[in-house]
Formats: C-alpha cells, structure tokens, sequence
C-alpha cells in the first residue's frame, strides 16, 4: 500500500510555470515506478508522463514533450513535474500514480498498470 498526495495545482497564465509535487508514504518509494496522468473537463484521463523507479528513463506525451519535466528523489519520498511554456489546453486535474515493477520494467503510459493514485491538483492555464 502506497498513499499518494498531489500539490502545487493553481490557475496561472499563458507562458507561465509550474511545479507539482507529489508526497508518497507507506510502502517502499523506490519500488515503484511513477507517473502523471490528466483529465480535463468532458474528456478521458491521459498519460503526461512517466519516470522509472531510479528515475534513469522518462516517458513524455508528445503534447508536453519538450515542456514538462518529470523528476524524482527517492531519498524524500517525492515525485515532481516541472510544467514550462504552459498554455490554456494543459488545464486539466493532474494526478500521480504508482506501479509497483521490477526494476527492469519499462515505464508504462496506460493509465491500468498504474496501481495507486492520488486525489489530484487541479491546473488551470488561461490565456
């Protein structure tokens, strides 16, 4: 068992940027290989990005490649995505998750491998 806590989700403009953070407790934080999903409003949750559990390899979306940074120290427990260049289409509720694999795993983008989830932080973008 794993519990996830999302923040640093607040309305910004254009251009602007932002870090969010995810605090994990519980079970072993190295065991798991993370990830950032979305959903904005009437539509499908989405895959942001992705990162392994020693944090060597990443996986963006093409949509933030290039502009979302996700990073982590499993010394602190903590997951962070660093959004630059934000526009208005990356409004949207942010969530962490967790998958518990092996250390050789590849770093997933579908949403069901994933095995915790946090409550979100919302990101609103206006232009």
């Amino acid at each position: 068992q794993v519990t996830l806590r999302e923040s640093g989700g607040r309305s910004v403009q254009a251009g602007d940027s932002l870090r969010l953070s995810c605090a994990a407790s519980g079970r072993t934080f190295s065991m798991f290989a993370m990830g950032w999903f979305r959903q904005a409003p009437g539509k499908e949750r989405e895959f942001v990005a992705a990162i392994s559990r020693g944090g060597g390899r990443t996986e963006y979306s093409d949509s933030v490649k290039g502009r979302f940074t996700i990073s982590r120290d499993n010394n602190q427990n903590m997951l962070y995505l660093q959004m630059n260049s934000l526009r208005p289409e990356d409004t949207a509720l942010y969530y962490c998750a967790a998958d518990r694999v092996i250390s050789s795993a590849p770093v997933e983008k579908n949403a069901n491998l994933y095995d915790y989830w946090g409550q979100g932080t919302q990101v609103i973008v206006s232009s």
